[in-house]
């Protein structure tokens, strides 16, 4: 995974006042913690900061006042109607360090016939990976799956360097029989 840098300068403001002249200036106040060192605040670019989020898991080179850290996003909050960047909580890493992060998991292939539903129970899987060789997502094949069949944690195929981190025994995909519905029965016209 590439490494996209970002500008960011240190936030000495803080409260609902201080958030909102940033937001209008196209900044996003964050938080950069980790490895033990004090909290850093921090204002980021809005524009940059939302294309580098369009990547799950996106590993950042961070520049704040002429010191150099490397990290990934932990939360992100978004403003419920536009969708803006409000606020962004980054977790510093070191390279060759191993991290535990979500990836999104991904279908292949047709269920068998039969009209059968496929049902996500996990959209995501929680593994562990280096730092920097975070996979995007994983990809599994659902093909001849038949109503009953479903797909554990550990059966999953995860790209080299990733570990499973999570329940290995829980369910991620299970394929329910497709409900049918009975026609209503005729009413006996009311006699008089």
């Amino acid at each position: 995974m590439a490494e996209i840098k970002l500008d960011a300068t240190v936030r000495t403001e803080f409260g609902k006042g201080a958030a909102r002249r940033t937001r209008r200036a196209n900044l996003v106040p964050g938080v950069v913690y980790g490895h033990g060192a004090e909290s850093v605040h921090v204002n980021l670019p809005a524009h940059a900061l939302q294309l580098a989020l369009r990547t799950a898991n996106v590993l950042i080179g961070l520049e704040i006042d002429g010191k150099d850290a490397l990290v990934i996003p932990k939360a992100v909050q978004r403003n419920a109607i536009k969708g803006n960047i409000e606020h962004v909580d980054l977790l510093t890493v070191k390279r060759g360090e191993k991290v535990e992060v979500e990836i999104a998991v991904h279908v292949d292939g047709d269920l068998a016939p039969g009209g059968n539903l496929l049902e996500y129970v996990q959209n995501t899987l929680l593994v562990e990976a280096e730092a920097t060789h975070i996979p995007e997502s994983v990809t599994v094949s659902i093909a001849g799956l038949d109503a009953g069949d479903s797909i554990l944690a550990k059966d999953i195929p995860l790209p080299k360097g990733s570990v499973l981190a999570g329940d290995e025994d829980a369910v991620v995909l299970q394929v329910v029989a497709a409900q049918v519905e009975e026609a209503p029965a005729e009413e006996a016209p009311a006699e008089a």
